[in-house]
């Protein structure tokens, strides 16, 4: 039996922003994941947006918490040493009702506090933009919309959360909670933990975990979407990020990614029976069509042919339901705010989606009170450090800071991924800093992510891991 203060469940994005606002607190923190890694649910596929906030009804929770995260972002990004950019936004409409849509969005955007925003006619819109196809009817600028790595993000709230004394187990998958008198017994295949407050972070599986100690509420009925990468450099690319709204509400999104790639998507689907258990999303043949038609309105000189890689990614819609006969009934609307239940010092965070990467770390502020609260335990502690240090890479360096590094550590001379100019050191740090296996590499390093996908890398990066000598 493990006795701790608070038990976090789930390492995505936030799970590891609440472990790390947790240890502001003097408090003992255990982080349960049931996978290898931090960020392997829903975190790891989106399109790495850092929204403003004019999507949101004013006034509402999640309206106030994305405009605080925004705009307070770029301190973030500094103190966990993650790269961030701001190319702005533009919505672009097509015809009378998106600009109507466009206009509400103005307004509520006003409302609710979004700092910088422009409406914008289609000449104006495609004056500002050149990669805009003509067509456009009005647009919305949002100097505020920025982009980074999502997983570079939770893999750095991860790490600051350890270095302040968060412990996370992984291959720990919830199997039963039982509530105590004093708290709560939380029990995995191979240990029994017990807590003053749990907090239920765990994604897609979040409506489970709660239901094995409450009654059914909210359930999670996820929705499939497909993305394409193209190749940095590619021609007819945007400066900006771009969403599309269409004449039918259904739009592209286009993202200049940090590391000069674009991103294109998402589509919606619904969901099919095998992804529901699937590791890996598949993509859809039909949805990947639907996008390049989309692109060729858009942005007609798109170079599509520069395509480097598909993914799919899975949405947590929540929707209240009921019971009736022993049956789980689904109501019919879905919820479209986020929803925090608090039951006796259990906090469960479900169906947090579009823009839960933008206010992970104020939502995890705020559920880190709220259990500091419920232990009692609300002084801050002096000694927490909110700064890390991330992975110095290679291809961010100058020639002579790079010779430097290589007179330092010659690993820094041994290239590994030659498409995105990744090396041993990187690597071998990647792997004391905790990535188990390529996975883990490749999203702390970025290898394999370039045009040849890992086929030329992969075999060093796996012989690396099993401590193989180089070639």
């Amino acid at each position: 039996m493990i006795r701790t203060d608070v038990i976090v469940i789930g390492a995505g994005l936030l799970g590891c922003f609440t472990a790390r606002n947790l240890m502001r607190y003097p408090l003992d923190v255990l982080v349960l994941e049931q996978e290898a890694d931090v960020c392997r649910g829903i975190s790891k596929a989106n399109t790495g947006i850092i929204y403003p906030g004019y999507d949101q009804k004013p006034g509402s929770e999640k309206g106030k918490l994305c405009v605080q995260a925004n705009e307070a972002f770029d301190r973030l990004c500094q103190e966990l040493d993650v790269p961030f950019v701001r190319p702005g936004s533009l919505m672009v409409g097509y015809g009378p009702q998106a600009d109507r849509r466009i206009r509400r969005k103005f307004d509520d955007g006003a409302a609710g506090g979004v700092k910088g925003l422009r409406l914008l006619c289609g000449a104006e819109a495609e004056e500002m933009e050149p990669a805009l196809g003509h067509g456009v009817t009005s647009a919305l600028y949002a100097p505020g919309t920025g982009t980074l790595d999502p997983w570079e993000l939770c893999i750095a709230a991860y790490e600051n959360a350890r270095a302040n004394g968060a412990a996370f187990r992984f291959h720990s998958r919830v199997e039963r909670i039982r509530r105590l008198a004093d708290g709560f017994e939380v029990e995995t295949e191979d240990e029994t933990y017990r807590a003053a407050v749990v907090i239920n972070a765990a994604g897609l599986s979040s409506d489970r975990v709660r239901e094995l100690v409450e009654q059914p509420r909210l359930r999670l009925y996820p929705t499939a979407a497909d993305y394409v990468v193209l190749d940095r450099g590619v021609s007819g690319a945007p400066r900006h990020i771009v969403f599309h709204e269409g004449e039918d509400g259904k739009g592209l999104t286009l993202v200049p990614t940090i590391d000069g790639n674009l991103l294109l998507g998402p589509t919606t689907r619904d969901q099919s029976e095998e992804e529901q258990t699937a590791m890996d999303m598949r993509v859809d043949a039909d949805g990947l069509a639907w996008l390049a038609a989309l692109c060729r309105q858009v942005a007609p000189g798109l170079d599509l042919s520069a395509q480097i890689r598909t993914f799919g990614s899975m949405r947590p819609n929540p929707f209240y339901v009921t019971e009736k006969d022993g049956v789980i009934l689904r109501e019919e609307k879905s919820l479209k705010d986020f929803k925090l239940l608090e039951e006796d010092g259990l906090f469960s965070l479900i169906g947090i989606k579009t823009p839960g990467l933008t206010f992970s770390n104020e939502l995890g502020k705020l559920v880190a009170k709220k259990a500091a609260e419920r232990t009692g335990r609300t002084a801050l502690r002096a000694d927490f450090d909110p700064v890390r240090t991330g992975i110095v890479r290679a291809r961010d360096l100058s020639e002579e800071d790079w010779a430097a590094r290589i007179m330092q550590n010659p690993a820094y001379g041994d290239v590994i991924c030659a498409c995105m100019t990744v090396t041993r050191a990187e690597i071998e740090q990647a792997i004391r800093r905790g990535a188990a296996d390529y996975e883990g590499v490749r999203r702390r390093t970025g290898i394999g992510m370039g045009r040849c996908q890992g086929s030329r890398c992969r075999r060093r990066v796996l012989d690396i891991l099993g401590g193989k000598p180089r070639d």
